[in-house]
Protein backbone atom coordinates (compact mmCIF):
# COMPACT_ATOMS: atom_id res chain seq x y z
CA UNK A 1 0.00 0.00 0.00
CA UNK A 2 2.79 2.27 0.90
CA UNK A 3 4.39 1.46 -2.57
CA UNK A 4 1.11 2.72 -4.53
CA UNK A 5 1.19 5.91 -2.32
CA UNK A 6 4.77 6.56 -3.40
CA UNK A 7 4.30 5.54 -7.08
CA UNK A 8 1.21 7.77 -6.83
CA UNK A 9 2.97 10.61 -5.59
CA UNK A 10 5.42 10.10 -7.72
CA UNK A 11 3.60 10.46 -10.51
CA UNK A 12 0.76 12.49 -9.98
CA UNK A 13 1.56 14.54 -6.72
CA UNK A 14 1.94 17.92 -7.92
CA UNK A 15 -0.81 20.67 -6.62
CA UNK A 16 -3.13 21.89 -9.03
CA UNK A 17 -2.28 25.28 -7.17
CA UNK A 18 1.57 24.39 -8.17
CA UNK A 19 0.76 23.76 -12.07
CA UNK A 20 -1.16 27.35 -11.55
CA UNK A 21 2.01 28.76 -10.53
CA UNK A 22 0.81 29.83 -6.99
CA UNK A 23 3.25 29.40 -4.08
CA UNK A 24 0.80 28.92 -1.78
CA UNK A 25 0.92 30.37 1.88
CA UNK A 26 -1.58 31.99 4.29
CA UNK A 27 -0.89 34.87 2.78
CA UNK A 28 -3.82 37.16 1.70
CA UNK A 29 -2.55 36.88 -2.07
CA UNK A 30 -1.94 33.49 -2.46
CA UNK A 31 -5.18 32.46 -1.44
CA UNK A 32 -7.06 35.02 -3.26
CA UNK A 33 -5.31 33.18 -5.97
CA UNK A 34 -6.34 29.72 -5.04
CA UNK A 35 -10.01 30.62 -4.71
CA UNK A 36 -9.89 31.90 -8.70
CA UNK A 37 -7.99 28.65 -9.15
CA UNK A 38 -11.37 26.28 -7.68
CA UNK A 39 -13.77 28.97 -9.11
CA UNK A 40 -12.00 28.17 -12.52
CA UNK A 41 -11.84 24.82 -11.84
CA UNK A 42 -15.43 24.45 -11.06
CA UNK A 43 -16.28 24.80 -14.54
CA UNK A 44 -16.66 21.71 -16.87
CA UNK A 45 -13.91 22.37 -18.49
CA UNK A 46 -10.25 20.69 -18.43
CA UNK A 47 -7.90 21.50 -15.26
CA UNK A 48 -4.99 22.22 -17.89
CA UNK A 49 -7.10 25.12 -19.27
CA UNK A 50 -8.46 26.04 -15.46
CA UNK A 51 -4.94 26.02 -15.04
CA UNK A 52 -3.66 28.22 -17.80
CA UNK A 53 -6.62 30.60 -17.79
CA UNK A 54 -5.41 31.32 -13.71
CA UNK A 55 -2.17 31.92 -14.84
CA UNK A 56 -3.28 34.29 -17.82
CA UNK A 57 -5.77 36.22 -15.25
CA UNK A 58 -2.96 36.57 -12.85
CA UNK A 59 -0.23 38.21 -15.45
CA UNK A 60 -2.90 40.52 -16.22
CA UNK A 61 -3.14 41.39 -12.68
CA UNK A 62 -6.00 39.78 -11.34
CA UNK A 63 -3.58 38.04 -8.38
CA UNK A 64 -5.46 39.99 -5.70
CA UNK A 65 -8.92 40.65 -4.71
CA UNK A 66 -8.18 44.23 -5.18
CA UNK A 67 -6.36 43.46 -8.35
CA UNK A 68 -9.31 41.66 -9.93
CA UNK A 69 -11.52 43.68 -8.91
CA UNK A 70 -9.73 46.64 -10.98
CA UNK A 71 -9.20 44.78 -14.19
CA UNK A 72 -12.11 45.43 -16.34
CA UNK A 73 -14.71 43.00 -17.41
CA UNK A 74 -13.50 42.44 -21.08
CA UNK A 75 -10.20 42.63 -19.63
CA UNK A 76 -10.52 39.41 -17.74
CA UNK A 77 -12.58 37.94 -20.66
CA UNK A 78 -9.45 38.56 -22.60
CA UNK A 79 -7.20 36.66 -20.25
CA UNK A 80 -9.78 34.00 -20.55
CA UNK A 81 -9.72 33.70 -24.25
CA UNK A 82 -5.70 33.63 -24.43
CA UNK A 83 -6.06 30.13 -22.09
CA UNK A 84 -8.49 29.29 -24.30
CA UNK A 85 -11.06 29.51 -21.65
CA UNK A 86 -13.87 30.46 -23.69
CA UNK A 87 -16.92 28.50 -23.32
CA UNK A 88 -17.72 29.71 -20.00
CA UNK A 89 -15.53 33.42 -20.85
CA UNK A 90 -18.07 35.70 -20.41
CA UNK A 91 -19.62 34.31 -17.56
CA UNK A 92 -16.69 33.33 -15.33
CA UNK A 93 -15.81 37.15 -16.15
CA UNK A 94 -18.14 38.27 -14.15
CA UNK A 95 -18.18 35.48 -11.43
CA UNK A 96 -14.56 36.63 -10.97
CA UNK A 97 -15.46 40.01 -10.50
CA UNK A 98 -18.11 40.06 -8.44
CA UNK A 99 -16.48 37.46 -6.39
CA UNK A 100 -13.42 39.89 -5.88
CA UNK A 101 -16.00 42.89 -4.52
CA UNK A 102 -16.78 40.14 -1.97
CA UNK A 103 -13.62 39.51 -0.76
CA UNK A 104 -13.25 43.06 -0.21
CA UNK A 105 -16.46 43.59 1.02
CA UNK A 106 -16.66 41.03 3.66
CA UNK A 107 -12.51 40.37 4.19
CA UNK A 108 -11.18 43.46 3.35
CA UNK A 109 -8.87 41.07 0.51
CA UNK A 110 -7.62 38.90 3.42
CA UNK A 111 -8.85 35.31 3.05
CA UNK A 112 -6.95 34.75 6.52
CA UNK A 113 -10.31 35.92 7.96
CA UNK A 114 -12.34 33.30 7.06
CA UNK A 115 -10.89 30.33 9.47
CA UNK A 116 -11.63 33.15 12.30
CA UNK A 117 -15.27 33.46 11.02
CA UNK A 118 -15.51 29.64 10.55
CA UNK A 119 -14.14 29.10 14.33
CA UNK A 120 -11.81 26.75 12.11
CA UNK A 121 -15.22 24.42 11.85
CA UNK A 122 -14.72 22.52 8.07
CA UNK A 123 -18.48 22.55 7.26
CA UNK A 124 -18.68 26.46 8.60
CA UNK A 125 -15.84 27.24 6.23
CA UNK A 126 -17.48 25.47 3.04
CA UNK A 127 -20.50 26.97 3.76
CA UNK A 128 -18.56 30.37 3.47
CA UNK A 129 -16.71 29.62 0.44
CA UNK A 130 -20.57 29.32 -1.28
CA UNK A 131 -21.16 32.49 -0.35
CA UNK A 132 -18.61 33.87 -2.97
CA UNK A 133 -20.16 33.93 -7.03
CA UNK A 134 -18.76 30.78 -8.70
CA UNK A 135 -18.27 28.67 -5.57
CA UNK A 136 -20.66 25.74 -5.32
CA UNK A 137 -19.83 22.90 -3.41
CA UNK A 138 -16.81 21.30 -5.78
CA UNK A 139 -15.42 24.51 -5.64
CA UNK A 140 -15.58 24.48 -1.81
CA UNK A 141 -14.14 20.83 -1.95
CA UNK A 142 -11.09 22.45 -4.24
CA UNK A 143 -10.46 25.01 -2.29
CA UNK A 144 -9.82 23.02 1.21
CA UNK A 145 -8.59 20.10 -0.66
CA UNK A 146 -5.72 22.19 -1.58
CA UNK A 147 -5.32 24.88 1.20
CA UNK A 148 -5.14 21.98 3.51
CA UNK A 149 -1.48 22.52 2.69
CA UNK A 150 -1.11 26.07 4.57
CA UNK A 151 -4.56 25.41 6.66
CA UNK A 152 -3.53 22.30 8.85
CA UNK A 153 -6.85 22.83 10.81
CA UNK A 154 -8.51 21.57 7.36
CA UNK A 155 -5.97 18.38 7.37
CA UNK A 156 -7.01 15.91 6.64
CA UNK A 157 -9.04 16.68 3.85
CA UNK A 158 -10.23 14.07 1.38
CA UNK A 159 -13.78 14.67 -0.47
CA UNK A 160 -15.92 12.35 -2.63
CA UNK A 161 -13.67 13.20 -5.50
CA UNK A 162 -10.58 11.83 -3.82
CA UNK A 163 -11.83 9.07 -2.25
CA UNK A 164 -13.18 7.72 -5.84
CA UNK A 165 -9.34 7.89 -6.77
CA UNK A 166 -8.33 5.83 -3.94
CA UNK A 167 -11.14 3.04 -4.18
CA UNK A 168 -9.53 2.68 -7.92
CA UNK A 169 -5.74 2.02 -6.07
CA UNK A 170 -6.99 -0.67 -3.21
CA UNK A 171 -6.18 2.16 -0.98
CA UNK A 172 -8.21 3.03 2.20
CA UNK A 173 -11.34 5.21 1.75
CA UNK A 174 -11.23 6.54 5.49
CA UNK A 175 -9.75 9.75 5.14
CA UNK A 176 -7.64 9.08 8.58
CA UNK A 177 -6.21 5.93 7.16
CA UNK A 178 -5.96 7.30 4.13
CA UNK A 179 -3.68 10.40 5.65
CA UNK A 180 -1.47 7.61 8.22
CA UNK A 181 -0.21 6.48 4.31
CA UNK A 182 1.19 9.74 3.73
CA UNK A 183 3.79 12.44 5.64
CA UNK A 184 1.43 15.74 6.53
CA UNK A 185 3.34 17.66 4.18
CA UNK A 186 2.33 15.20 1.18
CA UNK A 187 -1.69 15.52 2.15
CA UNK A 188 -2.57 17.91 -0.64
CA UNK A 189 -0.45 17.05 -3.44
CA UNK A 190 -1.99 13.40 -2.04
CA UNK A 191 -5.23 14.72 -2.58
CA UNK A 192 -4.59 16.19 -6.08
CA UNK A 193 -2.71 13.08 -7.18
CA UNK A 194 -6.45 10.60 -6.22
CA UNK A 195 -8.06 13.63 -7.90
CA UNK A 196 -6.25 12.79 -11.28
CA UNK A 197 -6.66 9.41 -10.85
CA UNK A 198 -10.57 9.52 -10.68
CA UNK A 199 -10.68 11.51 -13.75
CA UNK A 200 -8.43 9.22 -15.54
CA UNK A 201 -8.43 5.29 -15.88
CA UNK A 202 -5.25 5.14 -17.47
CA UNK A 203 -2.97 7.32 -15.21
CA UNK A 204 -4.80 4.97 -12.19
CA UNK A 205 -3.40 2.07 -14.27
CA UNK A 206 0.25 3.24 -14.73
CA UNK A 207 -0.10 3.88 -10.53
CA UNK A 208 -0.80 0.64 -10.00
CA UNK A 209 1.46 -1.33 -12.13
CA UNK A 210 4.41 1.11 -10.00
Amino acid sequence: MDKTVKALLSEAGRTFAEEAGIELKDQPAALFKLLVLANLLSSRISADIAVAAARELFEAGGGTARGMAKLTWQQRVDALDRAHYVRYDESTSSRLGDMAERVLEKYDGDLRKLPLKAERDIGHAKELLQEFPGIGPAGADIFCREAQAVWPWLRPYFDELTVKGAERLGLPTDPKRLADLAKERDLAPLAAALVRVAKDKKLADQVAKG
